[in-house]
């Protein structure tokens, strides 16, 4: 907004905005009023009322706290809630209010099913059959199979792989050619500066007959990332969204999650499996010896050898924060996030490679504009849009 003129000079229009709505934008971006002030200067003086600030400041602030401009002239905070089920759990603590990185990256998935859904109605492609085939009452095991049949996916493959990169990238793949939409990324978006918090969420499931969605955070581990595929699968499976935290060492009230979690341990490490192991106790080397064979976490082993009686549930609790302190600390200092490397390898991966070829083969047909499908694929560049055309394999 310009500023107005009152007898030649020139008056800036300042605006009256809520201290706590200040407060409530700087919370929802992650930020300490340390980090605020270093953010934004005025930050103080607009929460005490002693400055007001212009319409450009306040414009410039939604920006950096990635809050909606027109919240920022509510009386008071608003209530945000997450747009799908929220399963997560996490012990005591309760369940913090839902990050601006979560709420976005949320939407942004919907915005892009959206689109891939008037894309598949209008070229005919029929509504997938393992989509709600499942409730919480079928056997774990039963829709464990027949996920494991789907996805092509044995023992055998997981053993014979290198690492648990290529079981992660196989199992995508396997998804995709399902019919699943599935999105690895450990940031908003492309914007390399919001990254996501395992500790929020693993991932989440959007459902939908046609082109259901599986989001899963890439700054969780390797193995970490193949529970929660197969976790969010299961949801699919159940025919219902969901935001999930995939926790393995409480007893939820919430039966969906625990299905979820049991079908996913017995698509990776299938009961029987283990049986057969010959298990040397719960030792830390026992655990990285099954956890490597398998391409698991250490702590699916640990959930295992608990269903298979080995270990009392106090025992199991016990065991299990003290091995997951010792893989965090492992883990510190390693590279998790796939989004890093090549661009052109690891888009196809941040966006789903299905979406991907598709939005391209529409643009290149004319029936999407250059420009929107610039927006849905996170680029800017024309020619950054044909290399990716040409790393997906549309010409």
């Amino acid at each position: 907004q310009a500023p107005t003129r009152l007898g030649g000079a020139a008056v800036i229009t300042r605006v009256d905005v809520a201290p706590e709505v200040l407060y409530w934008a700087v919370e929802r971006a992650g930020w300490d009023v340390e980090t605020a002030v270093k953010r934004e200067p005025k930050f103080p003086e607009w929460v005490s009322g002693e400055t007001r600030p212009t319409v450009k400041q306040l414009e410039k602030f939604a920006n950096k706290t990635h809050t909606p401009f027109g919240f920022l002239f509510l009386s008071e905070p608003p209530v945000e809630t997450v747009p799908i089920p929220d399963l997560r759990t996490v012990g005591s603590k309760g369940i913090r209010r839902p990050s601006a990185d979560l709420l976005d990256t949320i939407y942004l998935c919907q915005n892009r099913q959206d689109w891939y859904r008037d894309y598949a109605l209008a070229n005919g492609i029929e509504p997938l059959e393992f989509v709600g085939a499942a409730t919480i009452d079928s056997p774990a095991a039963q829709v464990a199979a027949q996920m494991r049949e789907l996805l092509d996916f044995g023992l055998e493959d997981s053993s014979r792989s290198a690492d648990r990169q290529s079981v992660l990238r196989a199992l995508v793949e396997s998804a995709e050619r399902a019919g699943v939409l599935v999105m690895i990324n450990g940031v908003v978006g492309d914007n390399t500066h919001r990254k996501l918090d395992c500790d929020e969420f693993r991932g989440f499931a959007l459902c939908d007959p046609l082109v259901p969605l599986v989001f899963v955070n890439a700054t969780d581990t390797k193995a970490a990332q193949i529970f929660t595929l197969i976790h969010e699968l299961a949801h699919i499976w159940l025919g219902r969204s969901a935001l999930s935290e995939a926790a393995l060492d409480f007893r939820s009230e919430k039966a969906e999650e625990l299905w979820c979690n049991n079908v996913a341990a017995e698509v990776l490490l299938p009961i029987d499996s283990l049986r057969d192991e010959g298990l040397q106790g719960v030792s830390s080397e026992e655990l990285d010896r099954l956890a490597s064979k398998y391409k698991v976490s250490t702590l699916v082993v640990l959930k295992r050898i608990f269903d298979l009686g080995i270990l009392k549930w106090d025992e199991y609790v016990e065991t299990y924060r003290n091995e997951s302190a010792r893989t965090k600390m492992l883990a510190n200092g390693s590279s998790r996030d796939p989004s890093g490397g090549n661009y052109y390898h690891t888009v196809p991966f941040r966006l789903s490679r299905n979406f991907a070829r598709a939005v391209i083969s529409s643009a290149f047909e004319g029936t999407t504009l250059y420009r929107d499908a610039y927006r849905l694929l996170g680029t800017k560049k024309h020619s950054t849009f044909e290399k990716l055309a040409d790393a997906v394999g549309v010409a």
